[in-house]
């Protein structure tokens, strides 16, 4: 019976795999980027101009970021904001600051409850987001949500750090995990793993575990999430 569970799970994630790396006629083409930092940072930013774009991330590359390129109301980002609906689909990749760099988180999306005429939508499938350090006061290590939409699927988010939220904080959006891990990050305050401010998370054959001070804030707030 275990064995039938572990089957069934692991169809579940190659399909929906899959379905996320298959580009359908009607979406944008997907766009190679090199393995460097100021590749990636230059795909984002002419993603948001285009209105959305689907990102080929280079396979087994971490792209470590040495400093922030983009800003926000609550403190530095590693990429630019995301502002549109973007897709990152990688194969063991990494998206990572440097451990030398100053201070910052590595993604923010935001959408228009949050930042007006922003329609942040961003999917990650098959990377992980490493080493995030949002600065104090200010929350969420890896990613923070404000207002848009976060898809995980067969990622992780490991190693941030952060006030609340060490690895995602949600602030008026919606983030969602297939197959996907928040593992070994940290806040100082409550919810290492992640911190749902106010907007909604679903966990799906997913591991929220061995975060410090706790996993998920507040207490409750997530279903599926022990604290």
């Amino acid at each position: 019976m275990p064995t039938a569970r572990v089957l069934r799970s692991a169809l579940v994630v190659c399909s929906l795999t899959a379905a996320l790396l298959a580009v359908p006629v009607t979406a944008h083409a997907q766009i190679p980027v090199l393995c460097s930092e100021s590749a990636l940072v230059a795909a984002v930013n002419a993603a948001n101009a285009a209105g959305g774009e689907t990102l080929a991330l280079a396979p087994f590359c971490t792209y470590s970021l040495t400093t922030a390129h983009g800003s926000a109301s609550d403190g530095p980002v590693g990429l630019p904001p995301i502002t549109t609906s973007i897709t990152m689909a990688g194969l063991g990749t990494v998206i990572a600051r440097d451990p030398s760099a100053p201070a910052f988180r590595v993604l923010e999306v935001q959408g228009d409850g949050n930042v007006p005429g922003a329609n942040g939508q961003l999917t990650l499938a098959a990377i992980t987001i490493r080493g995030g350090n949002a600065p104090a006061p200010y929350p969420g290590g890896g990613i923070t949500d404000r207002g848009g939409a976060v898809t995980l699927v067969s990622s992780s988010v490991t190693g941030n750090s952060a006030v609340a939220g060490g690895g995602i904080y949600v602030d008026n959006g919606s983030v969602s995990l297939t197959a996907s891990s928040v593992t070994g990050n940290s806040a100082t305050s409550a919810g290492g793993g992640i911190y749902r401010n106010s907007g909604l998370v679903s966990l799906l054959v997913s591991d929220v575990s061995r975060n410090a001070p706790n996993n998920c804030a507040p207490a409750g707030s997530i279903p599926g999430c022990a604290g």
